[in-house]
């Protein structure tokens, strides 16, 4: 597997000029540098977790660790499981929450986190932003498009909402080149909460007519394989439902490649399937459940991340390979001066004592789903 930044080889090619002293002219030699093309990755990983949530007492903890500063700090947040997130040649989160930029900043029920969130998320290793969730519009239209310009002053990927109409046009499809794969990204979400868009703001909503239309329209913007994010299906249900079931098949039909969802706080089932418009494997997952929160019930204090690979066919041509999945504990802080904390279950050594149980009771529910309903996505990291 090829890491994220990859040099390109140099090929030196010198000028074929005579070297002898008779034949020796006044203009001087010259010699060609020329960049030779990057040499195509033979598969890429691919990785996606659930919702990245700032409730208010997580608001609360990285104010009292960013101290006189005034920044909110959240530098412990991700560093035990950032490793994992980087060795993925793409990784994908879902931000749960606007950007609203201060001074105050709000959890539930209406979100508004500053911008030092987002970029402790950046710097963990994440590539993609998605934002069409039902939470996108909490803080109102001003908000939805300053997460936008935040996200771009940070240099990340985004996709889900838009400044408008014709922003949308210009920034639907997006296609990403990823180490010589051409990856197609969608993003859409059931709704807003009941806030309805104003002013021209864009959210991408599940409409099975325009979605039809971007998917093909990425394919026809050169994507090799389709990732269609969806947020869907019941809150704290560990399975899917016949809508998410219906609206899966719909994606495949339409020749989507990955469909990755979120939004139900709980891990729901991933399954390898057979995709009959492509006659390729395809990936659903149902929900990756949280990535970070303060959310107290058992099956809400974890989340799942799952890894797609993407190979090539016989012919060279770009598939879906294989997935793989690990599970995490959302820790909470122990001390004024610790904060909330990604722990990967490869890692459970580092879970406080007092949080052993809560991460026994959230596995343990996770792998019963797990086992029970996955097909062709195993763990990666043993126990």
């Amino acid at each position: 597997m090829m890491p994220k930044t990859f040099f390109l080889s140099l090929a030196l090619l010198l000028g074929a000029c005579g070297s002898s002293a008779a034949g020796h002219s006044d203009s001087a030699q010259t010699q060609s540098d020329s960049i030779a093309p990057a040499p195509k990755a033979e598969e890429i990983t691919l990785l996606f977790v659930g919702d990245a949530m700032q409730h208010q007492a997580q608001l609360d903890q990285a104010k009292i660790r960013g101290g006189a500063s005034g920044r909110y700090d959240y530098s412990q947040c991700f560093d035990l499981i950032a490793p994992e997130i980087q060795e993925a040649d793409y990784a994908v989160v879902n931000l749960e929450v606007p950007l609203g930029g201060g001074p105050v900043y709000r959890g539930y029920p209406c979100f508004s986190a500053p911008d030092s969130f987002a970029e402790s998320l950046r710097d963990a290793g994440f590539d993609l932003f998605l934002t069409s969730n039902n939470h996108c519009l909490d803080s109102g239209m001003k908000a939805a498009r300053r997460t936008l310009s935040a996200l771009d002053s940070i240099g990340v990927d985004h996709i889900g909402t838009y400044h408008d109409a014709t922003r949308r046009l210009e920034q639907v499809p997006f296609v990403k080149d990823i180490n010589g794969f051409k990856i197609g990204f969608l993003n859409y979400t059931y709704g807003t909460n009941g806030i309805e868009p104003r002013d021209g703001m864009e959210v991408a909503l599940i409409d099975r007519e325009r979605m039809a239309k971007e998917i093909a329209a990425t394919r026809e913007a050169g994507a090799e394989i389709v990732v269609v994010t969806v947020h869907w299906g019941v809150e704290y249900v560990l399975t899917q439902n016949k809508n998410q079931e219906a609206l899966a098949k719909f994606l495949l039909d339409q020749g989507t490649d990955l469909v990755i969802g979120g939004h139900p706080h709980v891990i729901q089932p991933m399954m390898t399937v057979d995709n009959e418009k492509t006659g390729k494997k395809s990936l659903v997952v149902y929900s990756l459940g949280n990535f970070i929160s303060n959310m107290k019930t058992a099956d809400t204090r974890g989340g799942a991340l799952v890894r797609a690979v993407i190979g090539r066919d016989s012919e060279g041509k770009p598939v879906f390979k294989e997935a793989n999945y690990d599970t995490f504990l959302s820790a909470k802080p122990t001390g004024k001066s610790d904060n909330y904390r990604v722990i990967p279950s490869w890692m459970k050594d580092s879970i406080p004592a007092a949080q052993r149980e809560h991460w026994n009771l959230f596995n343990r529910g996770a792998e019963k789903i797990f086992n029970q309903y996955n097909v062709d996505v195993p763990r990666k990291h043993k126990q």
